[in-house]
């Protein structure tokens, strides 16, 4: 997407800078790099890291920007960066803007990364769908800060019609993808009236007692559908 402004003036008021963007996903970060020169973007490079979880944002654009600047030998007097970073540069004022004509390069720079992104996630579907999906389940790992893969995970929901007809079902999810030979659909038996509350805890225990009795593997992720006064019923059946 970038190569449509090479060459071309993008600035006015910005005449020789560096400008970065940074996007964080499970265990990589992505960083984008833009050269600008007499107002012109004249090269552009995105680096990809390996992450630890204690490492914050500022850290790795640190580092990300001294390894840039070693690969590209870019020594600019300004750098244009999306959050305060703990470093000097000798000869360099880093710069957070807020608006104008740096932060519209700024915004360029991140467009231009999550396009790197998207691109990069298609090659991936097409050479290593299964590599995909396994991403999708370690960045989902990683936000909810599980302790193990969600390889298998379980969705429920209710409905009834106009306060009658209460029903449940419950998705499932295994290795990342739709395991429709594990869809079930729950006719409530014990809840009179539309009582969203008791129906959630109603099929989550018949769900788990179930599977428990069975012998059955276990989610390690239990998604329910729904506000807080669902979820604590949810958990009443759970534990």
């Amino acid at each position: 997407m970038l190569q449509e402004f090479f060459g071309r003036a993008v600035s006015n008021a910005v005449k020789d800078a560096e400008v970065y963007a940074l996007k964080r996903e499970s265990t990589k970060c992505f960083v984008n790099f833009i050269k600008v020169v007499d107002g012109a973007i004249i090269q552009g490079h995105t680096l990809e890291l390996r992450t630890k979880m204690e490492e914050s944002d500022a850290e790795l654009l640190s580092f990300a920007i001294m390894e840039i600047k070693s690969q590209t030998g870019s020594a600019a007097p300004e750098l244009i960066v999306p959050l305060e970073l703990d470093m000097e540069i000798e000869s360099a004022h880093i710069h957070v803007p807020q608006r104008g004509e740096k932060k519209s390069l700024l915004d360029l720079a991140e467009r231009n990364l999550k396009y790197h992104i998207l691109e990069k996630r298609k090659q991936e579907r097409i050479v290593n769908p299964d590599g995909h999906y396994e991403r999708i389940l370690e960045q989902i790992k990683s936000d909810l800060r599980m302790t193990e893969l969600p390889i298998h995970i379980e969705c429920f929901d209710n409905s009834n019609f106009q306060g009658t007809n209460a029903v449940a079902a419950c998705v499932v999810f295994k290795n990342g993808k739709p395991s429709k030979k594990d869809y079930r659909h729950f006719n409530i038996k014990t809840v009179v009236g539309p009582d969203d509350f008791a129906s959630m805890e109603e099929v989550v225990h018949r769900r788990y007692k179930r599977l428990v009795t069975e012998g059955e593997s276990l989610p390690q992720l239990v998604i329910i559908d729904g506000g807080k006064g669902q979820l604590s019923s949810a958990m009443k059946s759970i534990d």
